[in-house]
Formats: C-alpha cells, sequence, structure tokens
C-alpha cells in the first residue's frame, strides 16, 4: 500500500494506492492550521480502513507539510515534482497543467522539458481569493458559480489579491449591481490572474489540465479559463488529488514506515516556540482598567426617543461593508442608532432600520438628514434625504464634536482607512489608503474568522497575550504565512491575535500615512471607525505613538454622526426624507443598459426607486444623467485627444505602416504620422485602449510589475497585426526634446525602451516587419541622417532627400501640434477666470490622456465645474530649471517640477498628480512636487492609477480638494 499525502496551505488530502496502482480510497479537507492533529487522524484512519497493514509506503508533499514531515522522518516530495510525476502517469501528452490551491497557484509547461510558474507573493486568483469573494457576496463558491453561469456582463475587478478586488466590488454592491455579474467578473479575474500573473508571455496551448480544488468544484472557473485560452482545457478525475496522487506514485521501499511509529512521532512533535516577540499590550489587568476608564469619558450623551417630543437629525454612513445610521435631537444627544452589515445592499438594510424608528417614534419631526460613505448617492436617492457630504467632512465634523482643537483624525474601517491632519479648523492634508486594506477591521476579520472566532472574541484575545507576535506591516498575503509559520513555532491564538492587532497599527502609520516620527501627527489625535473599537488596536496605537488619544465612545458612528451634524447645522423646517407611508411602500429595482452616447460606451446600473426617482451609476461624465452634451471646452485632456484622432490614414504607394497609439506615442504620434505619410506610407495608429486592447495582448506580458500604460502596448501592437498591417515602427528613444528645464531630458527607462521587451516577448512580429531600432528625435541637425541610415535597411529604394523632406515636415508639424495645446490652454485658463472657475492642473504623462488609463477621471473632475489643463501647458511658462533636491533628468518629470513651481504663485490653481503603479520614480517627483506647492498653501492630491482604479476612493479625494477650494474661498469673500 502506498499513500501520498498533500498539505497545502488551507486543506489536506490524501490518495491510497494499491499493488496494481489503483486508488483505493482518498480524502479532502480543510485543516483550519490543525496540520498535525488533522495527518494523525488521517493515518489513523487509513489504519482502520486496512487493518491487515501494519506499514504502508508513505510521502508528505505540500506547501504546509514539510517542517512536520522533516521532523516525523517521513519522506517529503516537492509538490511540482509530484505534480509532474501524476501527470506523467495519468495523462501523458499533457502541455500544460494549471493548478490552482488555497494560496497557491501554479502553472506547469511540460512540453521540451519542464517549466514552473507559481505565485510567489500574492495569493490572488487562488481559492483563498474566492472565498473572500464569495464572503463579499454573501454565498458559498459553489452558490457563487451557479450565479456566474446566468451572467449577462463583466466587470472589470482586479484580482492581485482580495483587498484590490473588494475595492472594485464593494461600489459595484452598493451600487446595485447584479450577483450573478460580479461572480463571473470574479473568476475572469481569476483567469486574467493566473495567465498575467504567471504565464508572464508563455503561451498556453496545446493539451491543458486543470488542477486543484477551485477549478474542480467551479465548472463556470473552467469555462473562464476555456474562453481566455480558447481552448478547452481538461480537468481529470481525481484533479484534486494529483499532488498527493504524484507522492503516492513516487514512493519506493525506502518509504516504508510502520504506521504505529508514525503516529506516536506525531503525537509526540514539539514545537520550539522560539518565534520572534514584542512586548505585550497590557501588562496586567489594573492596567486595562486604568485604559478603559480613560477612554470611557469619550461618551456621547444620549436621550430616549420615546419620551422626546421635537425635531430630530438623520445621518446615514453607507461604507464599505458597513451601514451605520445616527438619530440625533437638537442638542447632539444620539437619540437611536445602528451599525450593522450592509449585507451588499445598504438600502435594503437602511430601510429596515429607518421603517422602524418612524414607526416606533411618530411624535418626532425629522428636519434634516445626510448621506455619506460609498453608498451616498445610492441611500440619498433611494430615501430623498436632504444632502450628501463627502466622508471626510462628516468625520471631521464628528471628532470636532469631541476635540474641538483636534489636530489629526484617523478612521480606520472595514476596507479603507481616512486620515486628515487638521490646520485651522479645517482639513489640510488627506491620506486614503488606495492600494492595501491590511491595515483595516476587514484584515483582522479574515483571520479570525479562519481561525474560528468572531472578531470581537479574536480581538478580547489578544490584550492579555505574553508574547505577541511580531508579524511587522505586511500585506494580508505576506501575513498569512507568517501566521502559519508563527503557529508552526508554537505561538498561541492570543499572541497572533496581539501581533495582528499591532500590525495594523503599523500598516496605518508607515504604508498608509508614511509619518517619519509620532511628532508629525501632533499632539490632538481622535481616532475612530469600527476598527477602533477593538481595545488591542487602540492600546497598540497609543504604545506606537507614545501619547494618549481620544476614542469616542461611537468610534464605529463617526461618520454617521458627523452626517447628522451636518443635517443639524442646515435645520429645516421637515425634512425631504420619505414619509412612512412611502418607506412602508417602498420598492427598488436594479437594470442594466449601455449608454452609447459617446465613445465610451459606458456600462450604466440604474436604480429605480418607488415614485419614480432613479440613480444612474457607471457613468464616467454626466451625460446619462444630465443628458446635456459636454463640448469639453474647458478640458483639455479632451482637446488633445480628439486632436491626436484627427491624424488619419491616407493612402501611400508604399503601403501600410503601423504605430501603437500608447506611452510617449501620445506626444509624438504628429511627428511620426507626418514623417512616413511624407514617405508615401499609409500611417495606421492602433484605436484607443479598452480593455479588449489589454486583454488581446495580456499573454504576452513577460512581467506582472511594470505600469498599465506599458502593458497595454502589448494589446495595441498585437492589435495592428490582426490587422495586416506591412510594417509596425515602435523605436527605442533614450532622449525626449530638450525643453530647456532640466538638467537633462531623458525619457523613463520603460517609455525608452520597451520595444526592446516587446520585441523579445511577442513571437507573432514574425510574421510583419518590426522596426524598434534605436533613434532620436531631440537632434533635428543629425535625425535625417541617423533616419535614413535605419529605415534603408527596411524600405527599399528610399532616398536621402525622402527623408530629409519628410523630416522637416514632421518637425514642423510637431510645433504646429504643440502651439495648438499651448492655444487651446490659454484660452481654457482665460475662460476659466472670467467665469470664476478654479483650475485643475491635471498633471502626470502624456499616456495619462488615454481614456483606459485614466478612467475618465478628466471628467470627474469636469463635474465639479473646474476647468482642466495638462502640466505642459503650465510647465512652458518656466523658463530654466526648478530647484529641487534630486536630479532633475527625466523630461516628463520635469514638467511636473516647472507645473508646481508655476501653479505655487496662482491663487486659482492647484493640482491633481495622476500616478501609474509600476513607476519607481514617482514616490521622489511626489514629494518634489508637494514640497513646492504646499509652502504657498495651493492644494494638491495624488491619485495612482493602474488596470484597476479605485474610483469611489478617488471621488473622496476630489470632492475633498473641492470642498477645501470652497472653504477657502468662503473665507476669502468673508475678508473682501
Amino acid at each position: 500500500m502506498r499513500i501520498g499525502i498533500d498539505i497545502g496551505s488551507t486543506t489536506i488530502k490524501s490518495v491510497v494506492l494499491g499493488e496494481d496502482g489503483a486508488i483505493l480510497s482518498s480524502s479532502y479537507e480543510r485543516h483550519y492550521s490543525q496540520i498535525i492533529q488533522k495527518t494523525s487522524d488521517l493515518l489513523t484512519r487509513i489504519r482502520e480502513e486496512h487493518p491487515d497493514c501494519e506499514t504502508a509506503e508513505i510521502a508528505i508533499s505540500g506547501s504546509a507539510g514539510m517542517g512536520m514531515a522533516e521532523g516525523c522522518g517521513i519522506p517529503f516530495v516537492q509538490e511540482v515534482f509530484a505534480t509532474r510525476i501524476a501527470l506523467t502517469d495519468r495523462m501523458p501528452g499533457v502541455d500544460a497543467a494549471i493548478e490552482l490551491g488555497g494560496e497557491d497557484a501554479k502553472i506547469l509547461f511540460l512540453t521540451n522539458g519542464l517549466e514552473v510558474r507559481m505565485n510567489g507573493s500574492c495569493a490572488g486568483g487562488t481559492g483563498a481569493f474566492i472565498d473572500q469573494m464569495a464572503t463579499l457576496l454573501g454565498c458559498s463558491p459553489g452558490e457563487m458559480n451557479e450565479q456566474a453561469a446566468h451572467a449577462a456582463r463583466l466587470y472589470t475587478i482586479a484580482s492581485r489579491c482580495g483587498v484590490f478586488a473588494k475595492s472594485d466590488i464593494q461600489p459595484l454592491l452598493n451600487q446595485g449591481a447584479v450577483h450573478s455579474d460580479l461572480s463571473a467578473s470574479i473568476f475572469a479575474a481569476v483567469v486574467n490572474q493566473t495567465i498575467a500573473g504567471l504565464a508572464q508571455g508563455r503561451p498556453i496551448k496545446g493539451k491543458v489540465a486543470y488542477l486543484g480544488g477551485p477549478l474542480t468544484f467551479l465548472s463556470e472557473l473552467r469555462k473562464s479559463f476555456d474562453h481566455a485560452l480558447e481552448l478547452t482545457g481538461i480537468c481529470p478525475e481525481d484533479s484534486l488529488y494529483y499532488v498527493a496522487l504524484g507522492a503516492a506514485l513516487s514512493c519506493d521501499a525506502s518509504c516504508e514506515r510502520n504506521f504505529t511509529d508514525m503516529l506516536q512521532k506525531l503525537s509526540s512533535f514539539s514545537r520550539q516556540g522560539n518565534y520572534h516577540s514584542i512586548a505585550p499590550l497590557f501588562c496586567s489587568r489594573e492596567d486595562y482598567q486604568q485604559f478603559a476608564s480613560r477612554h470611557s469619558r469619550h461618551a456621547v450623551e444620549r436621550a430616549d426617543p420615546a419620551f422626546y417630543d421635537g425635531r430630530a437629525f438623520i445621518g446615514v454612513d453607507a461604507g464599505s461593508t458597513t451601514l451605520k445610521i445616527a438619530v440625533i435631537d437638537e442638542k447632539g444627544r444620539l437619540l437611536a442608532d445602528v451599525y450593522r452589515s450592509n449585507q451588499g445592499n445598504p438600502v435594503s438594510v437602511a430601510r429596515g432600520f429607518l421603517e422602524e424608528f418612524f414607526t416606533k417614534y411618530p411624535r418626532i419631526t425629522i428636519a434634516g438628514s445626510t448621506a455619506t460613505g460609498y453608498g451616498e448617492d445610492l441611500v440619498k436617492s433611494a430615501f430623498s434625504l436632504d444632502y450628501g457630504v463627502v466622508e471626510t467632512v462628516a468625520h471631521l465634523k464628528a471628532a470636532q464634536h469631541f476635540l474641538p482643537d483636534v489636530e489629526f483624525i484617523i478612521d480606520i474601517g472595514g476596507q479603507d482607512i481616512k486620515c486628515f491632519k487638521i490646520k485651522n479648523g479645517a482639513i489640510d492634508s488627506i491620506f486614503l489608503n488606495e492600494a492595501c486594506s491590511s491595515g483595516c477591521g476587514s484584515f483582522l476579520q479574515t483571520f479570525a474568522n479562519a481561525l474560528g472566532y468572531t472578531s470581537e472574541d479574536f480581538a478580547h484575545l489578544g490584550l492579555f497575550a505574553d508574547r505577541p507576535v511580531d508579524l511587522g506591516s505586511r500585506c494580508t498575503v505576506f501575513m498569512n504565512s507568517s501566521v502559519k509559520q508563527a503557529q508552526k513555532d508554537g505561538a498561541t491564538i492570543e499572541n497572533i491575535s496581539a501581533g495582528l492587532s499591532i500590525s495594523v497599527v503599523k500598516n496605518a502609520l508607515y504604508k498608509v500615512i508614511r509619518t517619519a516620527s509620532p511628532e508629525e501627527l501632533g499632539r490632538r489625535i481622535v481616532v475612530q471607525g469600527g476598527t477602533f473599537l477593538n481595545d488591542a488596536v487602540l492600546r497598540a496605537f497609543e504604545q506606537e505613538l507614545g501619547i494618549d488619544v481620544v476614542r469616542p465612545a461611537i468610534a464605529g458612528l463617526m461618520g454617521a454622526y458627523g452626517a447628522a451634524l451636518y443635517a443639524l447645522e442646515r435645520a429645516k423646517e421637515k425634512s425631504s426624507i420619505l414619509s412612512l407611508e412611502e418607506f412602508r411602500n417602498f420598492s427598488h429595482t436594479v437594470r442594466d443598459i449601455n449608454c452609447g452616447l459617446c465613445q465610451n460606451n459606458c456600462r450604466l446600473t440604474v436604480n429605480t426607486f418607488s415614485g419614480g426617482r432613479k440613480l444612474i451609476s457607471g457613468n464616467r461624465c454626466e451625460r446619462p444623467i444630465t443628458h446635456r452634451i459636454d463640448d469639453g471646452s474647458l478640458n483639455l485632456y479632451d482637446y488633445k485627444l480628439r486632436l491626436l484622432q484627427s491624424y488619419q490614414p491616407h493612402s501611400g504607394p508604399r503601403g501600410r505602416i503601423g504605430i501603437p497609439l500608447g506611452l510617449n506615442f501620445y506626444e509624438l504620434l504628429p511627428f511620426w504620422h507626418t514623417f512616413f505619410s511624407s514617405l508615401g506610407f499609409s500611417v495606421v495608429t492602433s484605436p484607443l485602449s479598452n480593455r479588449g486592447i489589454y486583454l488581446r495582448g495580456q499573454n504576452t506580458i513577460p512581467s506582472d510589475t511594470v505600469c498599465f500604460p506599458a502593458k497595454l502596448m502589448h494589446g495595441h501592437i498585437q492589435t495592428l497585426i490582426d490587422q495586416g498591417v506591412k510594417y509596425i515602427f515602435y523605436p527605442c528613444m533614450s532622449y525626449n526634446l530638450d525643453e530647456g528645464i532640466s538638467d537633462n531630458h531623458y525619457n523613463c527607462p520603460v517609455v525608452a525602451y520597451y520595444p526592446e521587451v516587446i520585441g523579445a516577448n511577442m513571437p507573432e512580429l514574425g510574421r510583419i516587419t518590426f522596426i524598434n531600432d534605436y533613434v532620436g528625435i531631440h537632434n533635428p541637425r543629425y535625425f535625417a541622417k541617423k533616419a535614413f541610415e535605419m529605415l534603408s535597411r527596411y524600405i527599399p529604394n528610399l532616398a536621402r532627400s525622402e527623408v530629409e523632406r519628410a523630416a522637416k515636415d514632421a518637425y514642423d508639424e510637431l510645433a504646429v501640434y504643440h502651439a495648438r495645446i499651448s492655444a487651446r490652454g490659454e484660452e481654457i485658463i482665460e475662460r476659466a477666470r472670467d467665469e470664476g472657475r478654479q483650475i485643475i492642473v491635471l498633471a502626470g504623462r502624456p499616456y495619462h490622456v488615454d481614456p483606459e488609463i485614466n478612467h475618465g477621471i478628466d471628467k470627474l473632475i469636469a463635474g465639479f465645474g473646474a476647468a482642466i489643463v495638462s502640466e505642459d501647458v503650465v510647465s512652458e511658462r518656466i523658463k530654466e530649471p526648478v530647484k529641487v533636491h534630486v536630479l532633475n533628468q527625466w523630461t516628463y518629470h520635469a514638467r511636473l517640477y516647472a507645473a508646481a513651481r508655476y501653479i505655487k504663485d496662482q491663487p486659482d490653481m492647484h493640482l491633481v498628480q495622476l500616478v501609474s503603479f509600476g513607476c519607481g520614480i514617482d514616490a521622489i517627483t511626489t514629494d518634489e512636487v508637494r514640497s513646492l506647492l504646499e509652502e504657498e498653501g495651493r492644494l494638491y492630491t495624488q491619485i495612482k492609477i493602474d488596470e484597476i482604479t479605485n474610483l469611489g476612493a478617488v471621488k473622496i479625494r476630489l470632492r475633498s480638494l473641492f470642498a477645501a477650494v470652497e472653504q477657502q474661498r468662503r473665507k476669502e469673500g468673508a475678508s473682501l
């Protein structure tokens, strides 16, 4: 008898083989980190099933099995090797295998030798990711699979980890998106993560096997892979057990062990308890009592609504995972409140509470109502609330109620961290977690649930831990591994709980706020949000800062309480909120439609409420709501895009040449289009970027860490190949044009040399002539000579005089193009000042004009009534290099510095900087830009953009920026 045991990150699988290689029995169960106990139970069960066998040949495999196997003297087989043995034995001729486990994902390429691609630092696209998403949708993975079969559309959802995906899914849930569509979108995200993140440019083709739990149990996930790979994969019988099967097949006589000996070794296997620990949160019970007593003083006064007869005010905070409602009287006393999960439908939960309140207390008159949070628009429209307020303002109002001279506010919710520096009673700086929720409540909740505890019980366990585990500040994926390792080293649940609470604080301070020292935050600090109701997190925060802070007793209700205070300040005779009768007859339906009013062709979610009220979401502009056509006259991004689209192909005797519309071609297209048109080519550009173009090229992307604009170039090149062009021109360009505002004028390495990456990773380029030579247009004197030498190798019968004439035409056209941009920018600025509008310099790179890259952020800003110009329009007004603390040698960054230098003296101009993930230079650039602006009080915000961008967080930043602008203008108006 041969036994193979696969101990994975979340499950334990076993296979028992007879002498003929047939499977006698198999098992599959979750181990909940109780690896030794589950292994012992498994062996005991196998022994009972085969009482005549005192010994067996046995081997262990799997990501969590090595330490135990070594400690108990049981042979260990590396899981990739085990999988290959099983595939070779049971599926001869297979070319590739995709295996998804609990936290592991692998692609095994078996043709022409073995090559393995594994997830190293991210559990996105694995079983744990799917479990998290199912929990978010309030169903099991099996139910999610059934829902996905009925999907009508796909949303773009990130899958690098559950953090990004939650940020994408939660706003869709709050807007009423259909669960079947979300389920299918999650499976599509898993597929994209596997192909782009693991395959990294190597094609997955031929005979492909699907292995592992998610691919075995979820038929719709397999269909998503089939659709993306354009093949039909094979999910073999016993696909769950291939690692265990391979371990069993690898056994020989040297692997023979006695059952009794193995069980004894397992029972005596000891853990060393040598993990790295840190100081405990509380030294004694008395220490905790003093802490609790101090914080109990920050309570809000309450009044009994049964005995109140007067006006009341309602605040509704529809957060990412929870719904909070506060009802206050005219003195700010709390009459009623609720804090509960929104269950994916904040409208239903809010309606239940409000209808019950109105029924119980008919004598109370509602004189004001305000919505805030992610679901603000949805709740406000559903119940006809009076006001909507950005959550940063709501939280400030609540904090000032408890500490009027507050200097810093930190709010940690389920997935969000919001931090505000307060100056002169107003928000001065905002920090949001746009990319990571490892310092949030859902981070702790995930671990609590995985270990079988409620969040409250798990948090309480850590209060008196004697040796908290030092987990540092890491993302959830890394933390999973750290927690498992700590468990193996003997850490108790109490010490893990305390370590996680401390980690939450470190993540917030050093990853989101990025503070260098506690003194930067000030001494008057208010902490709020549901996560700070956890005493362990609060204690860790105070210990890390070395000061006492204020935690209101209603820390989890602060957004709702602040919204109610906002309504109180704007009291009416009677609120427009629905009446009790209207609540009882309330109805809510959701449907999806395509807008079709512009080239964005947005997929809209239309929420219809009783009384005919509607909320339309999913739109990148206001056109489907207002039905007004924005001519883009105050949006330079819109003008640039239309100007680039005017460069259309003309017939040419030399045939067609393709140019991919991405990266630096968003600035240099006029030059190259004119140059090749003059040489007699019909110049074809790839279409504007869209999700389809990205997916068209994602299987050739060799790196998951390169910036999204570079990833898009693969799709643009593939699209041109599909269009049948004879040539594709995409040159390497070390230098940009010298604008006289920097120490040098380099392109960044990705912009300069990505053609080399394209040439090395796209085999289909062999079908056409790909021109990716090194060239520069920064020196007009030598360009024609170098261009002739380059193109003569590809284009027959090319004359030097042709190239010289084409070069002159190209330089002339580029000058005309820049003059048009400059003139339109000047017109926008003058008109904005005539109309009293604020001017936002939306700064970034030329390719941030691409609608797929900027996600319509320019239109979001235009919706606030501001005028939009780009950084190059104002940077040209600075005629010399700006003094900064770094080597100023990159053309695009030099424009940012020059723009910031100009804006600092313009009271009606503020800067919004677009930053692409994967651009390592941007962290330095951001600090320099911020320092140039803040010394003169100009407002600034940075928005990180990637293939997926959390537009909810973007809107918070923008609304907070404009709220600050309005407050500033009101102060100036009073002084005038």
